[in-house]
């Protein structure tokens, strides 16, 4: 992993720490934990981040999967505890049918019992959506009234993902857009709890609440649009990670590329 992410130049990294599309999990070995710790230290790789696997729904219905989903938050934060990694990602969730006020709930409520469960200082980083399908958490306010919900509000903060809210109706490809955004999210959640960027270009059109990732300046937010992000005085100290499409190393020093190449 550090190699990899010395030979493309990272100054930051996300990473899973098991499957991200299963639910097993293996118990960390002592060995990799202390070469990992080792690792980051040494290449000077900070702030790190653990994503959670896809699965979890903190907003499911069905107790039987909120209980596992909530489970697997647990286990993602005690993780982040013993590897030293500050931050955990999560997804908002999906409604499944029922209102969305009841799936916000669901969701604080459920990251309360993570939290309870899990009695360490990793913050839960929640991740704005697109809206696709059932999907909340694809406005701010209703990011807010989840945090709203939560106890220990010290434990929680946002990751901004730009394609996701590009395609949730938030402008980017405009400085007056832009502010506009930043304007909306401060005064619903407040810039201080905005902890990381995902820098991701859209590859469907604004507003279409359809979740495509693409290349950084070869979707339809374009590379204007992260110039005027990455610079942009209230998000320049933020890091930033890319989760674009990738066959292999490649397409990761492409998007980089693309990303240095507008920071002024």
């Amino acid at each position: 992993m550090r190699q990899r992410a010395e030979a493309v130049g990272c100054e930051t990294l996300q990473l899973f720490t098991r499957s991200p599309r299963g639910w097993a999990t293996t118990r960390l070995a002592e060995d990799d934990v202390a070469q990992f710790r080792r690792d980051m230290k040494e290449a000077k790789l900070e702030p790190v981040f653990v994503h959670a696997p896809y699965l979890p729904n903190l907003a499911a219905t069905d107790k039987a999967l909120a209980k596992r989903s909530v489970e697997a938050i647990v286990a993602d934060l005690e993780r982040c505890r013993v590897l030293g990694v500050d931050y955990l990602i999560c997804h908002v969730g999906k409604a499944m049918g029922d209102s969305e006020p009841a799936a916000l709930r669901r969701v604080a409520e459920n990251v309360n019992r993570a939290f309870e469960a899990a009695p360490n200082r990793v913050k839960l980083l929640l991740e704005n959506t697109a809206g696709m399908g059932s999907e909340v958490g694809y406005r701010f306010e209703q990011i807010a009234e989840i945090i709203g919900g939560v106890e220990d509000k010290d434990r929680v903060g946002v990751v901004l993902d730009t394609a996701h809210a590009f395609e949730a109706g938030y402008e980017w490809r405009i400085r007056d857009g832009i502010n506009e955004t930043l304007r909306q999210f401060d005064r619903a959640i407040g810039l201080g709890r905005l902890y990381l960027l995902h820098l991701n270009d859209s590859k469907t059109e604004f507003g279409s609440r359809v979740d495509r990732h693409w290349h950084i300046g070869q979707g339809k937010i374009g590379l204007e649009g992260f110039r005027l992000i990455v610079n942009h005085p209230l998000l320049r100290h933020l890091p930033g990670i890319m989760e674009t499409p990738r066959t292999g190393t490649a397409d990761d020093l492409k998007n980089l590329k693309a990303i240095r190449s507008v920071v002024a």
